[in-house]
């Protein structure tokens, strides 16, 4: 791979030509990108969506968008940090593009969390499992009066991709969705550059596994009715190995380790403003988090052992005895961020050569330092957050909220535009349709072109629609819209 296709300034929809004199005080492309992000409704409505914690009264907590914006600094800090460095793995290849991979950095961490539904990840696998519990059993073109061997299923009328996309529902994969709109004139037309460092897992639906070796199959990266342009993509910024699969842009490693720094220090941070723990309670659990017997020694006084660095923290941490608690532990997540980001680049810079050659496979966090250090911030949102009594209720409240808005407008779209004499939209079916965004249905119509005659690929895309429309509400416009069609108010 080579930076200057990496950071290609392409764009998939087309852009209105600017007046000449603007060219007198030039914006450079990310620039401008950077513009359309701040600018879209999309990106707005990331303020009212959960990241952890239900949303709070508290200014303090965060939102997907303070979260967004925080991994967006990391992210673009971290594309400074591997451009100036000033050990033995500099590469001046990477210092000859500074500017351009910090910005490209910069606009991927605002929109790397764009495709979550509301109410926090939990949302994604609500959405997941109503499609595993119900494409077999919703009927089409078909009614209880069908012959038992003449009714189609809704699983019966797609193929086994479309029927994964939906049942694997992923927030990654749907931020792909929306930015790959901007072919029909979405707002949001950003560089081929941005999107392709967004794409953490260049995975579909059919071939994901959380237990590869490769990190980047972890996830469903991209849905079907996305593969033409991810491959546009990949050609474009020159990610295709030999053998045809496609790999990670370089700097979507960057953009998962900040995205990961983030929550492993920020929502840990408001966790402790919850009191959902002490400081004694977390001292102590992050000391617990060793295992002694498998951390090496320290062998020279420029190799210190994972146990020395994990100590360093928690040393510092217990001598800030002389300010109050809360702003104690604000300056220990602020340290402890900066070491991880040292980290982060360090990996990046010894494993530059596979990594643009396509061929590392790990995190960035594997084999460094603070390996075990993250792995404990990590499991210390497992141990002190997710079962607290805020988040069960967030996540029952979000299944009963999506699970009947997915049931209202599936049903409500399914013979849209496909009405015959026997198979029409109810009254009840229409008022559902007229609640969806124009946007939507007009995206739809662009994306059944030359697929007309397609019954099964039609309905999956009025699926979609489906799925985009409720990916892209606010909590609060989730939860006041099931109330108000529920009949609760």
């Amino acid at each position: 791979m080579e930076w200057a296709s990496l950071l290609s300034t392409n764009k998939l929809g087309a852009e209105v030509e600017e007046p000449r004199d603007w060219a007198s005080y030039p914006i450079n492309a990310f620039e401008k990108d950077y513009n359309k992000i701040v600018s879209s409704a999309a990106f707005r409505r990331l303020q009212d969506k959960t990241q952890v914690f239900p949303l709070d009264k508290s200014d303090f907590i965060r939102t997907r968008l303070t979260h967004s914006i925080e991994v967006s600094t990391i992210a673009r800090q971290l594309g400074i940090m591997i451009s100036k460095n000033t050990t033995r793995y500099r590469q001046q290849a990477v210092a000859d593009f500074a500017e351009d991979i910090s910005s490209v950095l910069l606009c991927a961490g605002l929109l790397h969390d764009l495709g979550n539904p509301p109410f926090g990840h939990f949302g994604e696998a609500v959405i997941g499992e109503w499609f595993q519990n119900n494409l077999g059993k919703i009927l089409y073109r078909s009614n209880e009066d069908t012959p038992a061997d003449q009714r189609h299923t809704l699983r019966s009328m797609l193929t086994p991709q479309m029927v994964a996309d939906l049942e694997n529902f992923e927030g990654n994969a749907q931020s792909l969705r929306l930015l790959s709109k901007a072919r029909h004139g979405s707002d949001i037309n950003v560089s081929v550059s941005v999107i392709s460092t967004l794409i953490k897992y260049p995975t579909n639906s059919l071939s994901f596994s959380r237990t590869a070796a490769d990190v980047a199959t972890h996830k469903v990266g991209y849905y079907l009715e996305e593969q033409d342009t991810f491959l546009q993509i990949s050609d474009t910024i020159g990610t295709k190995r030999e053998n045809g699969s496609i790999c990670r842009h370089p700097l979507a490693f960057f953009l998962e380790a900040a995205d990961d720094i983030a929550y492993a220090t920020a929502d840990l941070e408001d966790a402790f403003k919850k009191r959902l723990f002490t400081l004694p309670e977390f001292i102590e659990y992050f000391k617990s988090g060793y295992d002694h017997d498998q951390i090496g020694i320290r062998t020279g006084p420029n190799n210190y052992s994972k146990e020395h660095y994990s100590n360093e923290l928690i040393t510092t941490l217990e001598s800030y005895t002389d300010i109050p608690e809360d702003e104690r532990f604000h300056r220990w997540i602020h340290y402890t961020r900066r070491w991880l980001m040292h980290n982060a680049t360090f990996r990046f810079s010894k494993e530059y050569e596979n990594i643009m050659n396509g061929m590392f496979q790990d995190e960035l966090f594997s084999n460094v330092n603070h390996t075990i250090t993250m792995k404990i911030l990590k499991a210390a949102m497992g141990e002190f957050v997710y079962n607290s009594s805020g988040i069960l209720r967030l996540e029952l409240s979000a299944q009963t909220i999506l699970s009947f808005l997915l049931d209202k407008f599936v049903h409500a779209v399914l013979y849209f535009g496909r009405e015959d004499g026997t198979y029409r939209l109810t009254q009840a079916n229409k008022k559902c349709l007229h609640l969806i965004s124009n946007n939507y249905k007009n995206d739809y119509n662009e994306e059944i072109r030359g697929h007309e005659d397609d019954e099964g690929y039609c309905l999956y895309l009025r699926l979609l629609m489906v799925t985009d429309y409720i990916s892209g509400m606010t909590d609060s416009y989730a939860r006041t819209l099931y109330r108000e069609l529920s009949g609760i108010e």
